[in-house]
């Protein structure tokens, strides 16, 4: 009985430990349906934003990945040079970005990336280095 006393307690000491804290689980599920972002940590919804994902012609993928790498101030090789401010890259060339293009979020609008409002963008960004690539999922359904 003293035995499992003990492991109960360590184990409620290691949930509020710095280590546990340190392992955050930051996951931007993206909804192309709906066209918005919900950014969950802990398991605990931060946000709920608007986005744009691909419009005709041009595919947003769907799935989950661990982001990749992050680019402050990004700018498209492929598309003309065009600014990605704070871009959280998944899969590829695909990134959750900023764009200036605001009346037309919560609707199709890029090439494939998920845009998002400067400020949400920004603080995704943050947010994303915070945590760690690691610990940074982007999950995109349909």
């Amino acid at each position: 009985m003293k035995t499992i006393v003990v492991a109960a307690a360590a184990s409620l000491l290691l949930q509020f430990s710095p280590v546990a804290a340190e392992a955050a689980t930051l996951v931007a599920n993206i909804s192309i349906g709906k066209q918005t972002m919900t950014v969950t940590e802990n398991g605990f919804v931060k946000y709920r934003w608007k986005v744009s994902t691909a419009r005709n012609g041009y595919v947003t993928p769907t799935g989950s990945w661990s982001a990749k790498w992050l680019s402050r101030n990004h700018r498209s090789r492929k598309y003309d040079n065009a600014p990605m401010p704070y871009a959280v890259f998944f899969n590829g060339g695909y990134a959750v970005h900023a764009t200036f293009d605001l009346k037309r979020l919560g609707t199709p609008a890029s090439h494939g990336c998920v845009r998002l409002h400067p400020d949400n963008a920004a603080e995704f960004f943050s947010l994303a280095r915070q945590a760690g690539l690691a610990n940074t999922r982007v999950v995109i359904r349909r």
